[in-house]
This record gives C-alpha cells, sequence and structure tokens, in this order.
C-alpha cells in the first residue's frame, strides 16, 4: 500500500497528490510515468510522474478528473493508501548537450512538461516555457514555469489571462523574429502539439511530443497505446509505453492517434458518472 502524503486542488478539474514510494522516487526521471490502482478491484491507469524528492521517498503525481478511477482517486485524502503504485515505466525524456530549448505545455499536460522544463533549467540550459489554457480558472503551475524559465509566456484560449490566443501564436513570432532552438519539446491535446510541429516545420526546428495515450499494462502487450510512426517513407508501429512517450513530432500520425483517443470517450464519461453517482449514494 501507498501512502497519499498531500493533496492540493490545482483547479476545478486537476489534482496534485505526492505519494509515499521511496523505489520509485528514487529511480524516476523526467519523462516517465507510473501506473496505479485505487483499490484492489480499480483498473490500471497511466499518470505521468511530475516529481519527485528522493530524500523524502515522494512522487508528485498531477491529474485531470476525467474518468471513473481518476474521480475515485480524487475522492482519497491525505492520509489513504493506493492499492499500486508502478514505476518508473517507460523512457527518460533525453535532454543532456542542449543549449537552448522552448518547452511548449497545454492544459493537464502542463504537469508532464514542467518536470522537464526544471530538469533542463538545473542543467543550465536556456528554457523558454509557452504553456495555455482554456481559460483563466483551468491555470496551473505558473509560478512553477516561472521558476525555472528564462523566459515564459502564458496564453488563454479566451483571453481572460494574459495574452488571448494558443501557444503556436508566440512560437511562430519567435521562429519568424530569428530566434532558435536545438528542440521544441511540446506535451499537452493532441491537437495543440500537431499544431505545434506544424509551426515548427518550416523552419527546421526539431520537434520532440510526448504521447501519452490510452496504456493497461505498461509493458506493450496490450497493444493499447500503439502509434504509427513513418521512418524514411516507410511506417512503423511503435508503443507509447515502452518506446515513449517521447517520439520524433514529425514521424508522429496524429489524426490516427486523435481517433483512437476519441474510440474512448464514452466510456469514460460512462466510467466517471457511475463512479460520481456511487460516491453521491456513499453520502
Amino acid at each position: 500500500m501507498y501512502e497519499i502524503v498531500s493533496k492540493k486542488i490545482l483547479n476545478p478539474t486537476v489534482t496534485q497528490m505526492e505519494i509515499k514510494a521511496p523505489l520509485v522516487a528514487k529511480k524516476a526521471r523526467p519523462g516517465q510515468f507510473i501506473i496505479l490502482r485505487t483499490d484492489e478491484m480499480g483498473e490500471r491507469i497511466p499518470l505521468t510522474v511530475a516529481g519527485t524528492d528522493p530524500a523524502a521517498g515522494t512522487v508528485k503525481i498531477i491529474f485531470q478528473i476525467v474518468g471513473g478511477t481518476t474521480e475515485k482517486l480524487n475522492h482519497k485524502e491525505a492520509g489513504d493508501y493506493l492499492q499500486d503504485f508502478v514505476g518508473p515505466l517507460g523512457v527518460a525524456s533525453k535532454l543532456e548537450g542542449k543549449k537552448r530549448v522552448c518547452v511548449v505545455g497545454g492544459g493537464v499536460g502542463c504537469a508532464i512538461a514542467m518536470p522537464v522544463a526544471q530538469a533542463l533549467h538545473a542543467q543550465g540550459t536556456e528554457v523558454v516555457s509557452i504553456i495555455g489554457f482554456r481559460n483563466k480558472d483551468l491555470l496551473i503551475l505558473e509560478d512553477e514555469f516561472e521558476a525555472c524559465s528564462d523566459k515564459l509566456v502564458v496564453m488563454t484560449d479566451d483571453g481572460s489571462y494574459a495574452r488571448q490566443g494558443n501557444v503556436t501564436v508566440p512560437l511562430k513570432e519567435m521562429l519568424e523574429a530569428g530566434e532558435r532552438f536545438d528542440e521544441v519539446i511540446t506535451i499537452g491535446p493532441l491537437i495543440m502539439m500537431k499544431f505545434v510541429v506544424a509551426a515548427c516545420k518550416p523552419f527546421g526546428v526539431p520537434v520532440t511530443a510526448s504521447m501519452n495515450p490510452i496504456m493497461i499494462d505498461g509493458t506493450g502487450m496490450c497493444g493499447g497505446c500503439r502509434l504509427t510512426l513513418e521512418k524514411d517513407g516507410k511506417k512503423v508501429t511503435r508503443f507509447a509505453c515502452v518506446d515513449g512517450p517521447d517520439f520524433n513530432g514529425y514521424e508522429i500520425d496524429f489524426d490516427e492517434a486523435m481517433s483512437r483517443g476519441r474510440m474512448y470517450t464514452d466510456f469514460e464519461r460512462h466510467a466517471y458518472e457511475k463512479a460520481c453517482n456511487l460516491f453521491k449514494k456513499a453520502e
């Protein structure tokens, strides 16, 4: 059993927790993820490691409440326990040797982008961060990004905070003004990452996209997280859980990935509603 050491509400749909998991905290690196179960009958869900404190033996996770399991998880409080907390899984982000990097995060994807930006900053890389949200109420982790970025741009779709527009607006402005990056790392909704790649392509800037599709076992056996990449004119299949989650953005078939992701929307909504009804009856 794994103790929930702390819980913090970041916005109405996003929650941060610190979990006591010393072995995971010791080994996990930016870009990797864990798989947890809330209880013996719970489903397995993957969550990216949002930070670690090896000395305290804790792992930070940040999750959005979208389905039944995340609803159950959000009802747990500090002092409660999780049934399973397995990791670190996946391949850590390759960050060494980069002098100037632009980190582009969208929505809850900023929880994944944040430890990447922090690791880059810690190794002396110049970090330019662009983070975007639908509106001010959904803003998360601004202070954390401010602390690890040489330059931070915050965007909201409706203009309710900072600049209005999506994350590609300032990215294009920078590239068109002659700014250069060793790499652009983008993490967020698939449609956002697709357009970040499109914005970078005319300038030949390397783009890494972090893919977080449906996963079950985290070992590549279930095939739920498979992606189609195009390498040297040939289509190949890769698995986000063991080959990723980071991939060359220019190689990803984003349209197929978005189509696959929509397959589970109704199921997630049904599971979420079922979980909500169970908690209402319990109350």
